[in-house]
């Protein structure tokens, strides 16, 4: 997909080193993407069991620290395919989950909705004059929000009220889109693997968020 024509005629203007990074960082995003799509794929097929909550926590923020450290040199490169690789892993078994739970239905709409609004945060924040740094503050407080009320799930276990989790997950991962773009744009993310698990980890939220969704309200049919 050639985004340089779209990049070049924005009214956003953007300069050399912004284009070089916003190229790497969606360069960089695909082959994580379709990396992540084979692991998930693979575990899958072999049914392999999912690593649980305290290990996905572990590996997750391990290989976050991992990759963030080593941003500037090409063992980052490394490590993000790490941390996709296992984000993939940790993505086959719930899907093994919702099909074997007969909700396998649900996996090709979240999919769809996933990248539709992926695109269209992209597109808004590429275009759009609105500065949107004001979204930062609201991802804090949605950050907090969310923990507050996956917290009190824990002892609740509502369906209703995990389903309102999902959709703030919705929420904060768009917004957490529209802002990282923005930033690459205005040059104030020059970083394009930071740049990139940015944008992997709010697409890998925003997926399972849309499927836990469509799920709920599948099974309520």
């Amino acid at each position: 997909m050639n985004f340089n024509e779209q990049y070049q005629s924005s009214s956003v203007g953007l300069n050399i080193p912004t284009n070089k990074v916003l190229r790497n960082t969606y360069f960089l995003l695909s082959l994580t993407l379709v990396w992540s799509a084979v692991v998930a794929g693979f575990a899958m097929a072999m049914n392999m069991p999912h690593p649980g909550f305290i290990l996905t926590l572990v590996g997750f923020y391990g290989l976050m620290f991992l990759t963030e450290r080593n941003r500037n040199s090409s063992l980052g490169i490394v490590f993000t395919f790490a941390l996709t690789g296992f984000m993939g892993y940790t993505l086959g078994p719930i899907l093994n989950m919702y099909i074997g739970a007969g909700m396998g239905h649900a996996i090709i709409p979240a999919l769809g909705g996933t990248a539709v609004t992926f695109l269209a945060c992209s597109a808004y924040a590429l275009t759009t004059k609105r500065d949107l740094s004001f979204l930062g503050g609201m991802l804090i407080a949605g950050f907090v929000a969310i923990l507050v009320a996956m917290v009190a799930n824990i002892f609740l276990q509502l369906p209703m009220l995990s389903l309102a989790i999902s959709a703030m997950f919705v929420l904060f991962s768009s917004a957490a889109i529209l802002l990282t773009t923005q930033e690459i744009v205005r040059g104030g993310e020059t970083n394009y693997i930071s740049a990139t698990v940015t944008l992997y980890v709010s697409i890998y939220n925003l997926f399972l968020s849309l499927l836990q969704i469509l799920g709920i309200m599948g099974s309520d049919d």
